[in-house]
C-alpha cells in the first residue's frame, strides 16, 4: 500500500484536552467534577469537600505516573481524567528534576530547580512533563477519556514585540512548561468573575475609575491582552463556568 493510499479526509473526533486555569476558589475543580465520569488524579490536598472519584493525593511523580498506569491498564468506567492541579504538579516534577540529576550536573550540589544554573533545570522539566503528556495521550487515543488539567491563575509581565509591555493573567507555571501544555492542549480556558469598570467625577477635572464586580463566574476562551486563553472549536469568547455549557458547545460541534 503507497503512503496516499493512507490519506484519510473528515474530521477525527477524539476527547477533548482542556486546561482551565483562573484564580483560587473560583469553581475550577466543580467544572471539572461536572464532566463525565470523572476521576481526579490529585496532585494538592483541596477536594474535601468535592464528591468525586480521586485516586490517592500524589506526592510525587511516580504517583502521579502510577495513576496513570492503572487508568490505562485496569478495568474502570471513568470516562475523564481530571489533573488538580497542574501547577501543584510542577512542583513534583521538580524534585523529580532534582533527584534525576543530568549526568553533566552530577558533580553539583543540587537542593533546588534553581541551582542548575540558568534556564536549565527548567529545561530538564519538559522531559517528565513530556512523560506525562504522553501518558494522558494514552488514556485519550486508547481508552477514550477527555483530559482536563487544573491550574491556578498568575500575573505576568508580556514583553509584546508590537506593543509595549503589559501585564496579563496567565497559568502559574514556568513559561517553558506553559508553553509545551498550551500547545499540546484543545482549549486553554480562564476562568474569572466578570467585572464592570465605572468611571466618577472627583472634581478639579479628576475621574476616578473603580471595578464592580458582578458575582458571574465567566469563562474567556479566545486570547486578550488581558489573559491566554484559545480554543479549536467555534466557541463564544465568553461563557458561564459550567462544564454542561462548554459539553453544550462541544455537542453542536460535533452535530456539525
Amino acid at each position: 500500500m503507497s503512503l496516499l493510499q493512507t490519506i484519510e479526509s473528515g474530521r477525527n473526533r477524539k476527547p477533548r484536552r482542556v486546561m482551565l486555569y483562573g484564580v483560587h476558589g473560583i469553581g475550577k475543580s466543580t467544572f471539572g467534577a461536572m464532566a463525565p465520569q470523572p476521576v481526579f488524579i490529585q496532585t494538592e490536598d483541596g477536594l474535601g469537600n468535592l464528591d468525586a472519584a480521586r485516586v490517592p493525593l500524589s506526592e510525587s511523580f511516580a504517583d502521579v505516573m502510577a495513576a496513570v498506569m492503572a487508568l490505562y491498564s485496569e478495568a474502570h468506567d471513568f470516562q475523564t481524567v481530571v489533573v488538580d492541579s497542574a501547577d501543584w504538579l510542577e512542583q513534583l516534577i521538580w524534585k523529580e528534576v532534582m533527584h534525576r540529576r543530568p549526568t553533566t550536573d552530577r558533580g553539583r550540589d543540587i537542593t533546588s530547580i534553581e541551582d542548575y544554573g540558568f534556564a536549565k533545570g527548567y529545561t530538564y522539566a519538559l522531559e517528565p512533563w513530556r512523560e506525562v503528556l504522553d501518558g494522558l495521550n494514552a488514556l485519550r487515543n486508547e481508552r477514550g477519556m477527555m483530559v482536563i488539567l487544573i491550574a491556578h491563575a498568575r500575573i505576568e509581565r508580556f514583553e509584546n514585540p508590537e506593543t509595549d509591555a503589559y501585564d496579563r493573567y496567565s497559568p502559574r507555571l514556568n513559561k517553558h512548561a506553559s508553553a509545551l501544555i498550551q500547545e499540546w492542549c484543545d482549549e486553554v480556558l480562564f476562568a474569572t468573575y466578570k467585572v464592570h469598570t465605572k468611571q466618577t467625577e472627583e472634581g478639579f477635572d479628576k475621574t476616578r475609575t473603580r471595578g464592580i464586580g458582578t458575582g458571574d463566574r465567566i469563562i474567556r476562551t479566545t486570547e486578550r491582552p488581558a489573559h491566554v486563553a484559545k480554543n479549536r472549536l467555534s466557541l463564544p469568547e465568553e461563557m458561564r463556568l459550567d462544564f454542561r455549557e462548554y459539553a453544550s458547545h462541544l455537542a453542536s460541534e460535533h452535530a456539525a
